[in-house]
């Protein structure tokens, strides 16, 4: 059985943060997906999550940028430093907060020297935290805003993996993504799904509902279902209107 988590940075956003967790759990979702949970208080998170039996299960690395400046350093060379500083930091908040899942950044860059930069700093940050499962993203959308994405190709995110060789970093699979890049999830999934630590869902081009789009949902969840998948799936797309009146493709996600 599929494991669903909601992500609080998209769904139920007419609330606030803390809130979120009692409509998430509501409408049926066991999981959470905070990926900045950087100024909130981690006992407040905590203390919400427990009263309503959620998993928080994710959160990103580095810390959000909010002025506009680099989101992503784990490929940038020159930034070595500041990439470990930020992952100490997502770590420890990862600690405190019981969150395992920890999605890096690979930021804005290109070339041979940059594919170096990515390898060492992952290879340093599975070292680091070796009982984290950290995972890395390629990244693509229609409109072209992650053009300057190191990581845009799930082959070359697969022969990282591969070359660091450790058992706790694996791909984070965002079907928005996938779609943008290869039109074809389901085939993606099946050549890639032995290195998919964590599942993300979203209806392409919009980054709206599950079962909205270009994407076979249902035949997706089966392809799960059918490899034994033991992840989480987390709901990362914009509602179209209110949340909670875009959450009728849960029940058919439970029968698909």
């Amino acid at each position: 059985m599929l494991r669903f988590a909601a992500n609080l940075t998209y769904l139920f956003t007419e609330l606030p943060m803390l809130d979120r967790f009692a409509a998430a759990a509501e409408a049926g979702f066991k999981g959470v997906e905070i990926p900045y949970p950087y100024d909130i208080d981690p006992r407040d998170l905590t203390r919400t999550a427990r009263a309503f039996n959620m998993d928080m299960i994710l959160l990103n690395c580095p810390p959000p940028n909010w002025g506009g400046g680099p989101r992503g350093f784990a490929a940038v060379p020159g930034l070595e430093a500041r990439f470990r500083k930020d992952f100490d930091h997502a770590l420890r908040v990862a600690q405190r907060l019981n969150v395992r899942h920890i999605h890096v950044l690979a930021g804005k860059a290109k070339g041979e020297q940059a594919r170096q930069t990515f390898i060492e700093n992952l290879r340093w940050a599975t070292e680091r935290a070796p009982h984290a499962n950290l995972a890395i993203k390629p990244l693509s959308s229609p409109s072209g805003a992650f053009a300057e994405n190191f990581l845009n190709n799930y082959q070359q995110a697969s022969d990282i993996i591969s070359e660091i060789g450790s058992g706790n970093l694996g791909i984070q699979f965002d079907t928005f993504h996938a779609q943008s890049l290869t039109r074809d999830v389901i085939g993606t999934w099946r050549r890639y799904a032995d290195q998919i630590r964590h599942v993300q869902i979203a209806g392409y081009p919009k980054r709206d509902e599950p079962f909205a789009g270009s994407i076979n949902f249902p035949n997706l969840f089966e392809e799960l279902d059918r490899y034994g998948y033991q992840g989480w799936v987390g709901a990362r797309y914009t509602p179209a209107t209110r949340t909670d009146l875009g959450l009728g493709w849960m029940p058919k996600i439970a029968t698909a």
